[in-house]
């Protein structure tokens, strides 16, 4: 038996299962994945992270497995543990963009860049304005749709607590409109600069907290002339400022912590 460490870390309650491969490379399948984030047979998580050496000597790679198995391209809570993990200033080359990361005092702050929004890079199905999509489920309509390396659409209410996300969100991820599925946010404005956001996350559901879509929910709150250039988010699990620059890129702040670490004989899994 080979026991392999790994580090259990979360941001906002946002939990992830760390493997640190700089040195000895891991190799991840979704049926492994999947196995390992069971939290009643494996370690238990929402994501899962390998970290492996970057392009540069101040630079890491950051791959991200959802608790279903499917991988995603970006994490920015998951970023956030591994910039805190590492330390100092560090760039993080995901597979949806590089990431430049400073580690802050209990947690992060993470450049995601700048959002994009045309319908093909969501991507939609077919052509439409993401800025208010002409589509409805259930009483909520015309959402915002957002790539911020990973994909968003956001809806914005009154009472994001009133929306019966549990059963609406695995409808709308899996819609056919949109062919690589879709994270859904249920938002609402207190003010300009504070936001009330739950998250229904693509391959992982409900979730305490979300970085890519508290970013995409500002983003498109901003280009509707709703908010602020700086906006705190309140998710479930705790609150993340976003913040805009003058050159468009949109900054991360938040915690992230370590929960505790061990070693698991992976060919268990196998």
């Amino acid at each position: 038996m080979t026991a392999r460490p790994f580090l259990k870390m979360h941001g906002l309650g946002n939990d992830f299962i760390v493997f640190d491969a700089r040195e000895t490379p891991l190799a991840m399948t979704s049926a492994l994945a999947r196995a390992l984030a069971d939290r009643h047979t494996g370690i238990g998580c929402d994501q899962l992270i390998i970290i492996g050496p970057g392009s540069s000597p101040d630079a890491v790679t950051a791959r991200f497995w959802n608790q279903d198995g499917s991988e995603s391209a970006a994490c920015g809570n998951g970023s956030r543990a591994v910039a805190a993990l590492i330390g100092g200033a560090i760039t993080i080359e995901t597979a949806g963009g590089v990431l430049n990361a400073e580690a802050r005092s209990h947690g992060a702050t993470i450049d995601m860049g700048i959002p994009r929004f045309d319908w093909d890079a969501i991507p939609l199905a077919y052509p439409m304005d993401t800025r208010t999509l002409p589509l409805a489920w259930d009483g909520i309509e015309k959402p915002g749709a957002a790539n911020v390396g990973n994909p968003h659409i956001v809806f914005f209410v009154d009472d994001p607590q009133a929306v019966p996300l549990e059963t609406l969100g695995p409808r709308i991820e899996t819609d056919p409109v949109f062919p690589d599925r879709i994270n859904v946010g249920i938002a609402a404005l207190p003010s300009r600069d504070r936001m009330v956001l739950r998250v229904w996350e693509r391959g992982a559901g409900l979730t305490r907290a979300c970085g890519t879509a508290a970013v995409a929910a500002v983003a498109v709150a901003q280009r509707r002339g709703l908010a602020d250039a700086c906006v705190t988010v309140t998710l479930p699990g705790g609150d993340l400022v976003i913040t805009r620059a003058d050159n468009g890129h949109l900054f991360m702040a938040g915690p992230a912590t370590l929960a505790f670490t061990g070693s698991i004989d992976l060919e268990h899994f196998a």
